[in-house]
């Protein structure tokens, strides 16, 4: 499928300057939009017992409503992100948030297992347009530099804040209404963002290109094999055929997808942006440590609310420690940028996550709220707002302006594949200690899936210091 540019675009030495009311303003549309994509990941969190409860789900397939998001999220971001090269990444922001608000009207409105996770995985790939999207927007309306840091930095900020705040927004409206009104709120967000975007967003230079269809599929059919046969080797033992097959089959079309994107004219995925130690190091680092978050939120909701007997809004405010911390840490980034290098203040978020992982990782059906829980997320709210700006700001550097999309794609990607991969081997690892809904068992399973996602960021810390750190000081001494 091709496409040409209608109407050739104005050099941008013609365009006029934007004021900084419409770069604010620009800012504030890309980021209340993105925010409502990474709501919607961990939105849901709160509501996990009151579904479960009504809808009959098991332990391993509650994992699914999370699972079926980010896997159709992920899977598509990079095809979403083409889909904004080739036809304009404003005009795709556009339909991307009206097919996000209309699929959250399905979430909300679901009946039974299936609708609801089919509903999730339609909403991902709005999701999966919108995201990719909204970062190219951001990096073609400001400029590499103090200007890009700081709009950087919101982004990255809203991505923390985004996971963290959903949690409250789910429980209020779980403990006041129901978990489904959390998803009909998308509905006149989106619209207002439409409204907004349609008169203050700029359109971007439409390519001639076509689409990389076979690559898409293959990326998000391998991952979701994978999970499936990660997810039911919980249920099944690892060498079992319910396992074994999608096992084999998903890494056979990953291996598939580095052959065609290989072969490919136009790849959803060019190699050449693993060329680049830095941002290769970016992508292990995200994939690890965003992993670990999803862990982080999806069994320590579960526990505050099946252990401390606390109700959904209760279980949303006790991740404000982390919240409030990771705000006021994510603000302060961009000034700590300018009289710090990158890789140290990503190495430091990283390390103090995982610091704040490891000693949440000893719940037990007797741990205090204070020391045990809020005190580690203290640790962990601190790390994620350090890290997550310089994480985000190593991905895209050096990317040529016709890989914009796919950079930026690739960056969502390997977050969402992660969390999905990570959540199904935590789930499992959960599942091998217990699979009772007893709140010693589930404190069990809480303990040693928050200690796998302790080791995922030990992992993270590695990829920091084997790859991006000495990738950035050759980068410094040649530019002397």
């Amino acid at each position: 499928m091709t496409t040409t540019a209608q109407r050739a675009p104005v050099p941008a030495s013609q365009r006029p300057k934007e004021t900084p009311v419409h770069a604010a303003l620009i800012l504030a549309i890309i980021c209340v939009s993105y925010f409502m994509v990474i709501l919607d990941n961990s939105i849901v969190f709160t509501g996990l017992p009151q579904i479960r409860s009504a809808m009959g789900f098991s332990e391993t397939g509650l994992s699914w409503i999370t699972n079926a998001y980010v896997l159709v999220f992920g899977g598509l971001l990079l095809l979403g992100a083409r889909a904004g090269d080739l036809f304009g990444h404003r005009r795709v922001f556009l339909l991307s948030l009206v097919v996000f608000s209309l699929t959250s009207l399905l979430v909300g409105a679901a009946q039974t297992q299936w609708w609801l996770i089919g509903a999730r995985a339609l909403q991902g790939i709005g999701a999966a347009v919108l995201a990719p999207s909204a970062l190219s927007l951001l990096t073609r309306s400001f400029a590499e530099g103090r200007a890009r840091n700081r709009a950087m930095a919101a982004y990255s900020a809203v991505a923390g804040l985004g996971a963290a705040f959903g949690l409250v927004v789910g429980g209020l409206v779980a403990d006041l209404i129901s978990w489904r009104a959390g998803f009909f709120l998308n509905v006149p967000v989106g619209i207002v963002m439409m409204v907004l975007a349609l008169r203050f967003l700029p359109e971007t230079e439409r390519r001639r290109g076509r689409f990389d269809v076979a690559g898409a599929l293959l990326a998000t059919l391998g991952s979701t094999a994978l999970v499936l046969g990660i997810v039911d080797a919980a249920d099944f033992g690892w060498t079992a055929p319910a396992s074994l097959v999608p096992l084999v089959a998903g890494a056979a079309m990953l291996g598939l997808f580095v052959r065609v994107e290989r072969r490919a004219a136009q790849p959803i995925v060019p190699l050449r942006l693993f060329t680049s130690r830095e941002r290769s190091g970016a992508y292990v680092t995200r994939m690890l440590y965003m992993g670990a978050m999803m862990g982080f939120f999806f069994f320590t909701a579960q526990f505050v609310q099946s252990v401390y007997h606390w109700t959904p809004l209760q279980a949303g405010l006790a991740f404000l420690p982390m919240t409030l911390v990771n705000f006021v840490l994510a603000v302060q980034v961009p000034r700590l940028l300018e009289r710090a290098a990158r890789p140290l203040v990503l190495l430091t978020g990283v390390a103090l996550t995982t610091a704040g992982m490891a000693w949440l990782s000893r719940l037990g059906l007797h741990t205090p709220y204070l020391t045990g829980v809020a005190l580690p997320m203290v640790l962990i709210g601190a790390g994620q707002g350090l890290a997550l700006a310089p994480m985000t700001s190593s991905g895209v550097d050096g990317v040529a302006p016709g890989d914009a999309g796919a950079g930026s794609g690739l960056i969502n990607t390997v977050h969402q594949i992660g969390s999905a991969l990570s959540l199904s081997i935590l789930t499992a690892v959960a599942a091998a200690v217990s699979t009772g809904h007893t709140a010693a068992d589930i404190a069990a399973r809480s303990g040693a899936a928050l200690t796998g996602s302790a080791v995922l960021l030990t992992l993270a810390v590695v990829a920091v210091l084997t790859l991006i750190v000495p990738a950035r000081a050759t980068r410094n001494e040649r530019s002397l």
